[in-house]
């Protein structure tokens, strides 16, 4: 692909208007070419992706395609590709019509008239459904309409926690999106976005002709920039973060890479998250912005409600499958993470058709850890910093008495409904520690013996640990039975094997012993 060099544009956070973008000389980086490739193939697409991820500019963009304003897109990849014509366009996007302040039903029929107004047009009907079928019917003429639907599950992921205002929500968009398979005639182009794809008994029943090409690798870097987008469009913004960053950070690039890279919907295909680079080159500071914009408050609540094990959430292989679980009254973590954003496809087994899914990034494992850790322990997520510091600096100076001292003040903050007596349980907790003191901790390693519990290097110190519900003997006794120190031996560290006990009725550590070597 060709790209149109850009000197210093403007960066366009919080712009989703691609004639805004193109006449006030904002950097757009051209995704024409995909876009090209989407209208010759077919005619009816659905698209998720998570959040602030470039689906309402991708929408935007197509309706001045169909609008045919050539001249917008002067110096872009398809300028002289396509017959430019003009179509009648309905654009509904859900994030913008009142959808809270309305009502569903009424937001729509807001929406239909204001769109029948500006074309001169009455409509008599006054449902949803019907007023959408009259509009499509009056307003195609003797030329087919492009419908461009925006966020199109907003009004039920809005009331995901509240199941019932959710599955109303739903019923008054499934009745309202049934009119599109019948009017097929009538419709020259259909593009519907969303963060998730809601399973084939809800709304994607009456849609079952729509293409889904969220995993279609043909469009797995229509939104969000690929490396070589990052490196032509922003060469200059590259520059000036180098200048300003390269003391801490040799390598800017890279660095951007770890923090905002990573996501992917075939498991080859790498993006970077684009409000997270917009933001990062507009500051030259590396921040959580994407994960900032929309705290996962009900997966943190869904994770701790169902005891789920925090560990699994990193390199879980799934089915494809899973992809399509997005039912209502039955929620599947795993799914909801992938949609949302926090969990991507890292890679794809071919023979077996299974994923693996992991965090994307820095970015997001780094903040996911922080709500989860806040959420376990009850502790907000201001006040984690200097507790975790001072966990740092004991692991560091070896000091374990003042180690197992914190632990005991982090496992009584737990409230007494959160505790089930089950190890993986407190090791959960432990990870979650250790991975945001930013340490090189391994969990359930397996050795030539059975199963290392946790271990952690440091710059000095390898500790090899072992948890028991029950006595610290027992659990340094595995350790040193099974020898699972020994395959850390001549690395130039001391290794310190640590025991620790639960106490089971106290709901904490009961006991510990050390050995070093």
């Amino acid at each position: 692909m060709q790209y149109k060099h850009t000197i210093m544009k403007i960066l366009p956070i919080g712009k989703q208007d691609f004639a805004k973008l193109i006449s006030e000389d904002y950097l757009y980086v051209d995704k024409t070419e995909h876009l090209h490739r989407l209208i010759s193939a077919g005619s009816v697409y659905f698209l998720s992706r998570p959040r602030r991820f470039g689906k309402s500019l991708t929408l935007s963009t197509l309706k001045e395609i169909f609008s045919g304003n050539k001249e917008l897109f002067k110096g872009l990849w398809i300028y002289d590709k396509i017959k430019w014509e003009k179509y009648p366009i309905i654009h509904l996007d859900f994030s913008k019509m009142g959808v809270k302040e309305l009502g569903v039903e009424t937001a729509i029929l807001y929406a239909l008239d204001e769109i029948a107004n500006e074309s001169g047009i009455v409509l008599n009907h006054k449902t949803p459904g019907k007023k959408f079928e009259e509009l499509l019917k009056k307003f195609s003429g003797n030329m087919q309409v492009v419908i461009l639907i925006d966020e199109y599950d907003k009004p039920i992921i809005d009331y995901i926690e509240n199941i019932p205002k959710a599955e109303e929500n739903r019923e008054i968009l499934k009745n309202f999106y049934s009119v599109l398979k019948g009017n097929d005639a009538h419709i020259k182009f259909l593009f519907i976005t969303g963060v998730s794809k809601f399973s084939k008994v809800s709304i994607f029943s009456d849609l079952n002709h729509l293409d889904d090409i969220t995993l279609n690798e043909n469009y797995a870097c229509l939104t969000g920039y690929t490396e070589n987008e990052l490196t032509v469009y922003f060469k200059e913004y590259l520059q000036l973060a180098q200048n300003k960053l390269g003391k801490y950070f040799p390598d800017i690039t890279e660095a951007i890479k770890n923090w905002y890279n990573g996501y992917s919907w075939n498991g080859a295909d790498f993006v970077y998250n684009p409000f997270s680079i917009l933001n990062f080159f507009s500051k030259n500071q590396f921040k959580d912005y994407w994960f900032e914009t929309g705290t996962p408050t009900f997966l943190m609540k869904l994770i701790k409600e169902r005891n789920y094990e925090i560990i699994e959430l990193s390199g879980k292989i799934v089915d494809t499958a899973l992809f399509d679980k997005y039912d209502l009254s039955n929620l599947e973590l795993t799914a909801l993470l992938f949609q949302t954003g926090y969990l991507t496809i890292k890679s794809y087994d071919v023979l077996h058709e299974t994923y693996t899914l992991d965090y994307p990034n820095k970015e997001v494992r780094k903040s996911f850890e922080n709500y989860l850790f806040s959420t376990f322990t009850e502790k907000h997520v201001a006040n984690n910093r200097k507790f975790l510091n001072d966990i740092t600096q004991s692991l560091s100076n070896n000091d374990i008495e003042k180690f197992i001292h914190l632990l005991k003040i982090l496992f009584k903050g737990i409230t007494y409904p959160l505790i089930d007596n089950k190890e993986n349980y407190y090791h959960s907790i432990f990870y979650l520690v250790v991975k945001l003191l930013g340490f090189d901790i391994e969990t359930e390693i397996l050795a030539c013996d059975g199963r290392i519990d946790s271990v952690i290097k440091c710059n000095s110190f390898i500790y090899v640990i072992e948890f028991k519900l029950g006595t610290a003997q027992s659990a340094l006794e595995q350790i040193q039975k099974k020898q699972y120190h020994l395959k850390y031996q001549n690395q130039g560290k001391q290794i310190v094997l640590l025991g620790i006990g639960f106490d089971t009725e106290q709901k904490n550590i009961g006991d510990y012993l050390v050995q070093i070597f």
